[in-house]
């Protein structure tokens, strides 16, 4: 009787931490299927780029199949509610989980297809992408104090290009307006490589965009980078200092991605996520690929990430408010 007493006490001890032996189990199994890696976002850009360098990790690491499955649309919005509404909650269906969808599109559309903050479980944060404020040569600035003061007595010759609203293109850019008292009109394009193709052509002038991306056109003197959105220095711009540096005290933005998976996914699985993808960045090798395409190493805990999705749909949806811009 003791015996049996003792065993019931034992096992609810470990309950109470936490862990069953049946939490314990779902854990070492998993997983037992290809697992379905969705990006919310056409194959190509950086968010698809990502998930495709973590695409043979993961496949060596959990020993089964990933497959990317792009889909699409509404700035986010259709395959991240693929996942917070039609996935299994058993970890076989992970989300690239970006800052539109995660934190922006709930204040930016009228109506939403899914609830980020209770329809998602946050498993890691996997990127922090610093944006450039940059301008075209022609414009007489070479400095963001010059830029600011051109800004306050040229209103109708700048304008800025974005990827569209609500991305991280306009936010920097609205954000900076609010912050300086000014108004540089926003010019919205169907995505960034064409708005940063007439930002060279000289159809608009200023663009904040992410450093990878303009990268070789800053190297090649096609445009001119006044400082960095992010809260030091980048690596690959050392000469260029951050918008805090240059005069905007307590601006930082950046655009961030991370794993997600359907809300009610056991927490061993996630853990199990969470702990396989520290594991893949703490790899000397892949450390350099990642860094490679514009964004430091973040990893983290996944309850890290739930709180950087919680301030960023605060923050960034006061942004859009202030901007007055909605979609449909």
């Amino acid at each position: 009787m003791l015996g049996k007493f003792t065993k019931i006490a034992a096992i609810s001890l470990v309950a109470a931490a936490g862990f069953t032996p049946l939490a314990s189990l779902a854990q070492d199994a998993y997983p037992t299927k290809s697992i379905r890696f969705v990006v919310p976002y056409p194959p190509g850009g950086p968010t698809d780029l990502m998930a495709r360098l973590l695409q043979g990790e993961l496949q060596t690491r959990l020993g089964v199949t990933v497959v990317i499955d792009n889909k699409a649309g509404a700035g986010g919005n259709v395959g991240s509610a693929d996942v917070a509404k039609q996935a299994p909650a058993d970890g076989h269906t992970l989300l690239l989980a970006a800052s539109g969808p995660m934190a922006v599109n709930s204040t930016l559309y009228k109506s939403m297809p899914f609830n980020p903050l209770t329809e998602l479980a946050p498993v890691i944060q996997i990127s922090s992408f610093p944006l450039v404020l940059e301008v075209h040569p022609k414009v007489p600035a070479k400095n963001l104090k010059e830029l600011i003061a051109y800004a306050k007595t040229n209103k109708k010759d700048l304008s800025f290009a974005s990827a569209g609203n609500g991305t991280p293109q306009h936010l920097a850019g609205e954000l900076f307006n609010t912050q300086m008292g000014i108004e540089i009109a926003h010019i919205p394009y169907k995505g960034a490589g064409p708005a940063l193709n007439d930002l060279l052509g000289g159809q608009v002038q200023v663009m904040f965009d992410v450093l990878g991306s303009s990268l070789p056109h800053i190297q090649g003197g096609k445009l001119v980078p006044l400082a960095v959105t992010s809260a030091k220095r980048s690596p690959q711009l050392p000469n260029v200092p951050t918008m805090a540096e240059a005069g905007v005290a307590g601006y930082e933005f950046s655009a961030w991605h991370g794993i997600a998976v359907r809300a009610g996914t056991p927490k061993p699985i996630i853990a199990k996520l969470n702990t396989t993808l520290n594991a893949i960045f703490s790899d000397a090798e892949f450390h350099k690929k990642w860094e490679a395409i514009g964004t430091p190493v973040v990893g983290g805990t996944a309850e890290k990430f739930a709180d950087l999705i919680k301030r960023d749909t605060v923050r960034l949806g006061k942004v859009v408010k202030d901007a007055g811009v909605t979609l449909d």
